[in-house]
């Protein structure tokens, strides 16, 4: 009995379609219903203390790890969320910065500067610290749920364009053979 070729394709696209959705990780059930989607970063960072209370889903770079003695503080730069709830690599998508407060202990060297990171927080209010030679407001919140994304080469677009190879081969069996191919490659 044979399977038509269509079904074998459409298996295929649906296996690697499952591969493609969302990791269940980066937001548990249980904390979905208590995101408020309607609040953005922009509107909190006007008037944190405004929105105190309110769950928010943010993501970004951090910054600083540093253990304190209530937790451990990072300072991140905020960055957009793509569809899979991970942060753009587009630095200048960036609408400012916040500190996430875990109580629990987490080593801040799990958390080198840049590790890109996906939370669900509390907003608590507003801290006024330096930045640079100014003072800046950073909306303040307390982790929920935080999501390590892996580290994963990014996608320079100066890297992007021709590429040229020279490849060359040979083979013994009873005959003498060999090759040379030139290749381009985008």
């Amino acid at each position: 009995m044979r399977i038509p070729l269509i079904r074998i394709l459409i298996g295929c696209v649906c296996l690697i379609g499952a591969g493609c959705v969302s990791d269940p990780n980066v937001v548990p059930e249980t904390f979905q219903s208590q995101i408020d989607p309607s609040l953005t970063f922009p509107e909190m960072l006007k008037d944190p203390t405004v929105h105190k209370g309110a769950v928010v889903l943010l993501g970004g770079e951090v910054l600083v790890a540093k253990r304190l003695m209530e937790g451990t503080r990072l300072e991140i730069m905020q960055l957009p969320l793509d569809e899979a709830e991970e942060p753009v690599f587009d630095r200048s998508a960036s609408q400012g910065r916040f500190l996430a407060i875990e109580s629990s202990f987490l080593d801040p060297a799990t958390l080198p500067t840049n590790t890109r990171v996906t939370l669900v927080g509390e907003v608590t209010g507003v801290t006024h610290a330096n930045l640079d030679e100014m003072k800046y407001p950073y909306p303040t919140l307390t982790i929920k749920h935080l999501y390590v994304w892996p580290e994963r080469e990014r996608h320079d677009p100066a890297d992007s364009g021709p590429s040229f190879g020279i490849f060359g081969g040979g083979g013994t069996g009873g005959r003498v053979g060999g090759g040379v191919s030139i290749g381009i490659g985008f």
